[in-house]
């Protein structure tokens, strides 16, 4: 097993994978005690069976730079291949502002080719490579050094059959033309705005069940201020204080250290020093905020009338589109875009794009009354009308 600790070595290696028509990819990071990742590890592997094919990158040493790395990740002419990408990229987003293209996400793939919904790379491994995977160092500390030779060959595990997996989606994906389809979901992935948290929207994320204009200004101003401790201090958000703890201080709009020691979910560590202070005026500026700028709260969502028949009628045309293309069902629609055509908005996903010909179209006629469902057999089918 090579473990590359020079700046030189990965150079050569990326030489190496320039020349391939593709290389997998995979990390190991911790976050437990950080706001964003810390890399710790990084597999790669380039189709061929030779022992340095794969080969791990350890960017804790000292002096070491990815940049050659990144450079690879620019290449056109490499396809890049990650199972379940979307942390990965954020850590070489956050890092270098470089997003690898092109992008091959096996999960993905895995999804429009009938493997069903957030399907797991062993399982993959399982079914495509016929192999069984060690897991015993998944939760292992990868920040400590010298790694095992345990530790190593579960990284490493990681690329070396991704390669398989990658070719077999690849594979089938062309025969049943719905390369374009996967094109269309790499879209989330490649746009940085995935990657990019601004702490002004923040309280977007906070679940709450009040649509106040007051409270919800004083939501907003809390998670900004936690937002922005977190990132400056490099602290999980949850470390600064929790959502519960959030909500329960734009309810209660505490005014001084006092109320603080009053909060039956606040942290300890938050009831004083700067987080204390922080909330404390992040609690007044959401009271003082002009009421032009108050946060609207969505108005239509709740406004919308749901045909809760129409609704039902709708999931049973989707687990049957899904059944017939072989697609899982949540990757064609969420539930929430089910009730939103049951109520009459036509502005989401399923009626564009691949969606729109494997679901969105008929779901469209059925609600028009154009369609109904029948059962044949073990089938639903639609029936003109």
């Amino acid at each position: 097993m090579q473990t590359i600790t020079s700046t030189d070595g990965l150079a050569a290696f990326c030489e190496k994978a320039s020349n391939h028509p593709y290389v997998t990819v995979d990390t190991e990071f911790l976050r437990e005690r950080t706001y964003y990742s810390q890399l710790c590890l990084i597999q790669l592997a380039v189709p061929g069976d030779a022992e340095d094919d794969a080969v791990l990158v350890d960017p804790l040493v000292e002096g070491l730079s990815l940049e050659p790395l990144y450079a690879l990740f620019r290449n056109p002419d490499v396809v890049k291949v990650f199972h379940a990408a979307r942390q990965d990229l954020e850590i070489f987003f956050v890092d270098a502002g470089v997003i690898p293209q092109p992008l091959f996400d096996t999960q993905i793939a895995a999804m429009v080719c009938g493997f069903g919904e957030q399907v797991g790379y062993e399982t993959l491994v399982r079914k495509i490579a016929k192999q069984a995977l060690d897991k015993s160092s998944r939760f292992t500390d990868w920040s400590r050094r010298p790694l095992t030779d345990a530790q190593k060959q579960y990284a490493l595990a990681d690329v070396t059959h991704l390669r398989q997996i990658y070719e077999y989606l690849a594979a089938q994906l062309k025969k049943q033309g719905r390369e374009k389809w996967v094109t269309e979901e790499l879209g989330i992935l490649l746009n940085p705005e995935t990657y990019v948290v601004r702490p002004e929207d923040a309280w977007r994320r906070v679940r709450t069940r009040t649509n106040s204009g007051r409270f919800l200004a004083v939501l907003r101003e809390l998670a900004r201020f936690r937002e922005n401790y977190a990132q400056t201090r490099n602290v999980p958000r949850n470390r600064v204080y929790k959502d519960d703890a959030l909500v329960e201080l734009a309810s209660t709009k505490p005014k001084s250290h006092q109320d603080l020691s009053r909060s039956r979910l606040l942290l300890r560590e938050a009831r004083k020093g700067d987080i204390a202070d922080g909330i404390l005026a992040a609690v007044q500026a959401g009271i003082d905020c002009p009421d032009a700028d108050l946060p609207r709260p969505d108005k239509e969502a709740e406004k919308l009338q749901v045909n809760p028949a129409l609704a039902d009628l709708l999931r049973v045309l989707l687990k049957a589109k899904s059944d017939t293309a072989g697609v899982a069902a949540k990757l064609i629609a969420a539930t929430s875009e089910l009730d939103a055509l049951a109520a009459g908005q036509r502005d989401v996903p399923s009626l564009h794009g691949w969606r729109h010909d494997v679901f969105g179209g008929d779901a469209l006629r059925l609600c028009d009354g154009e369609i109904g469902l029948a059962t044949k057999g073990q089938k639903v089918i639609t029936v003109e009308l």
